[in-house]
């Protein structure tokens, strides 16, 4: 065994390959190739390039004097030259070194373009497929370092595309899941009412009411959402009390929430500064997670939102639940679009469109939850205004 390979490494060079590489005629149960037949690439030691390097060095100069010696005598027999020996020497040496320096660029040159043509063909090949609609097509990384780098960057763009289709086709089945259920039942009272199934009164008619307003409410999310997703949502920003909006949005909220049994309460630290925010933003951010945070919230429960200092420059808002909690696997997906629990009457934006928000302000947003029944902390930052 050679001393530079281990255990690990020698096993693995005597485990047999798979029976279809073997010969038909060799014996079952031993390895295939012998271990006799086996070729290995030594290492090269530490001195071997230094004194290859000597020895390429000391064969150029001794081939340089050679030519030149040579060249000077046969010039001197001739009779064409007669001038000193290491001239002739030294012009020699001089040729020959730029013979060899063109060479070997031409040769590099030429080596380089063909290491880069074949992996270009390649994406080229793969940038025509991706304009045809196939973004699951990927481009093997190879040839020189620039190649390699417009390869990757290839594949991270097929693979940005990919997902952003995936997103579409998705949103297309969700947005069309979240509006059937709402027409559906308006066209059932509708088509009641006409049949004479329903009467035509206020309650009927109060319940196709309600439908429309919670259709309004998908489409008005849709615009909001993909106005934040794609950077066309103007911001008012100005400095803006957190106190102020804190105390509009949990008065607006308490009533419905008492009417479900729920407290909505706030304790905002006294000395917060003037937050850099768009006032009519910051409210629908608060409406929106207030209004989750009261819906999974049970009879008897609370909702709580506070305000402090977060490191110099940010303000941190928590909205803490005592609802049911969120497990830990599902924290991180809290914030997707359409994202609700199967008996939730919402459409499962709210969150989305909130963390929208909060990026738009230049602020975080993340979910804690110490488990199912343990309640649940949204958290999410807002810049402190420099002119406050």
């Amino acid at each position: 065994m050679d001393r530079r390979t281990g255990p690990e490494d020698a096993s693995k060079d005597q485990r047999p390959r798979p029976p279809e590489q073997r010969p038909a005629w060799w014996p079952e149960g031993q390895t295939w190739p012998p271990p006799e037949r086996r070729q290995r690439h030594p290492q090269m030691s530490p001195q071997f390039w230094p004194c290859g390097c000597f020895f390429a060095l000391l064969a150029f100069v001794l081939l340089n004097v050679g030519i030149g010696s040579v060249g000077w005598l046969v010039a001197r027999a001739l009779g064409v030259v007669d001038v000193p020996p290491e001239q002739v020497i030294i012009s020699v040496a001089i040729a020959f070194t730029i013979l060899i320096v063109v060479v070997a660029g031409l040769t590099g040159m030429v080596r380089t373009m063909g290491r880069a043509a074949a992996p270009l063909r390649e994406l080229m090949s793969a940038t025509e497929r991706v304009a045809d609609g196939d973004v699951e097509v990927r481009v093997r990384p190879r040839g020189p370092r620039e190649v390699r780098r417009v390869i990757d960057a290839f594949n991270t763009m097929a693979e940005r595309l990919g997902r952003a289709e995936k997103q579409r086709v998705q949103l297309l089945a969700d947005v069309g899941h979240e509006l059937r259920t709402p027409l559906s039942v308006i066209q059932g009272q509708l088509e009641g009412a006409l049949d004479g199934v329903y009467e035509r009164d206020d309650a009927h008619l109060g319940a196709i009411l309600e439908e429309t307003r919670h259709l309004s409410r998908i489409v008005e999310d849709l615009r909001m959402l993909s106005l934040a997703e794609s950077g066309a949502l103007r911001l008012d920003r100005r400095p803006t009390s957190l106190d102020e909006i804190v105390d509009d949005a949990v008065d607006a909220h308490s009533p419905p929430a008492a009417a479900a049994g729920v407290t909505v309460t706030s304790t905002l630290a006294s000395d917060l500064p003037p937050v850099d925010a768009d006032p009519t933003r910051l409210r629908e951010i608060l409406d929106n997670v207030l209004t989750n945070a009261i819906r999974y919230t049970p009879s008897g429960g609370s909702v709580t939102v506070s305000a402090g200092r977060y490191g110099p420059a940010h303000i941190r808002v928590h909205v803490t639940d005592t609802g049911q909690g969120i497990p830990g696997e599902q924290l991180t997906s809290v914030f997707e679009r359409f994202h609700r629990a199967p008996d939730s009457r919402g459409s499962g934006l709210g969150l989305a469109i909130a963390r929208d928000l909060v990026l738009a302000h230049g602020g975080e947003m993340d979910a804690e939850s110490d488990g199912p029944g343990r309640g649940t902390r949204i958290r999410f930052t807002l810049p402190i205004s420099v002119d406050g």
